[in-house]
């Protein structure tokens, strides 16, 4: 009977065999499987890879690893041993971690101070003994809440439904904020009732939209991030401006010539509760086209010059310290391409007509002189 030594197999991995004969000619077919063997148990001889960690909650040390694969485990009873120590300190805290496939290992203690670096090492263990340790990496503990409120905290009223909010950054250091929440309510409403934004990314300045007109608003600005909240700073008040003017301009005059219009239109006043035009807007859109036109003026007449060809919309709103007022009814302007349009004028109450210039020629009959 013929055999042969199979050698540099794995620790505890099951086998199979086949043979196959060869000769001059060639090889043969191989054999049928032999029944399956498992090779003795062995101490493990790879360590985890990849260790790493951070973050976590408050007074955690959070470490990580890339598991080991169950071929190389090389027996029953795997697991692994998590040693850590604070840098610069003598003696490793061991842990048994007995689960194979675990990939995180938190260890918390109230005493250390956030972001506490630790020297971190990750070894193995089966039931023959412990294996080989990882390479020592640093990995620092959760840095916990913000310690600061923002400073300097800012709020003036740019509208009657905004209100611009900046602040400083918080100092640096353990517990940096990852972003801000800013919280508001009406000055006769409780802080619980109010509402709250966050920035996206650590920005210092945020506008609050959507807020009722010639109202007193408290803000406050406190820093977060994964871990938690910092402290709200004192609270600022601001207030909305009042509501722009309700009653949009009327009775709408405009004089075309050929490509150019005069427009005019009635004064907007202001009620008491609005706040008081300083402006106008005129918009001039052609249809079909996106693009929009804006001229503005603190009087309530402007001229326009309408490219040729098309058909135009014009409408007037008035400007004020609270914003953008209501919208005039709409003019329709027609210009006709490579032709000068004639003049003509019109308003709002009243039909569109051409008007017809004639020239008076005067011709002055001088009676011959006697020389």
């Amino acid at each position: 009977m013929e055999s042969a030594m199979a050698v540099e197999l794995s620790p505890w991995v099951e086998y199979e065999f086949r043979v196959v004969a060869s000769n001059a000619i060639g090889t043969g077919d191989p054999s049928t499987p032999s029944r399956k063997v498992r090779t003795k148990e062995a101490v493990p001889a790879v360590a985890p890879s990849n260790v790493s960690g951070g973050n976590g909650r408050r007074h955690e040390l959070v470490i990580s690893w890339e598991p080991v694969s169950e071929e190389f485990q090389n027996g029953e009873g795997f697991g692994y041993i998590v040693a850590f120590r604070a840098n610069g300190t003598r003696g490793w805290k061991e842990k048994m971690v007995t689960s194979a496939d675990a990939t995180m290992y938190k260890y918390r203690d109230e005493t250390f101070p956030p972001l506490t670096a630790f020297e971190v090492k990750l070894g193995v263990y089966n039931n023959k003994g412990d294996g080989p340790f990882s390479k020592v990496v640093i990995i620092h503990s959760a840095e916990g809440e913000p310690r600061e409120a923002p400073s300097d905290v800012k709020a003036y009223s740019i509208s009657s439904s905004e209100i611009r909010v900046t602040w400083k950054l918080s100092n640096p250091g353990p517990g940096k904020p990852r972003g801000y929440e800013v919280s508001y309510w009406k000055e006769a409403e409780q802080e619980e009732s109010g509402e709250k934004r966050r920035t996206v990314k650590n920005e210092t300045a945020m506008v609050l939209t959507g807020l009722e007109g010639n109202s007193v608003y408290l803000i406050t600005v406190k820093g977060f991030n994964s871990i938690g909240q910092g402290p709200a700073s004192a609270a600022v008040t601001a207030k909305t401006r009042k509501s722009p003017p309700a009653q949009p301009p009327s009775n709408l005059m405009w004089i075309q010539e050929g490509n150019n219009i005069s427009l005019s239109w009635d004064p907007v006043k202001a009620k008491d509760n609005e706040s008081d035009v300083i402006g106008y807007m005129v918009l001039l859109k052609q249809e079909g086209r996106g693009h929009i036109q804006v001229t503005r003026t603190i009087n309530p007449s402007t001229m326009l010059s309408l490219p040729e060809g098309g058909t135009y919309i014009i409408e007037v709103h008035a400007l004020s310290e609270g914003g953008e007022g209501a919208f005039s009814s709409q003019i329709r302007v027609v210009t006709s391409s490579g032709v000068r349009a004639k003049s003509s004028q019109c308003s709002l109450h009243c039909p569109t007509w051409s008007l017809t210039w004639t020239v008076l020629i005067l011709v002055l009959l001088v009676p011959s002189a006697s020389w």
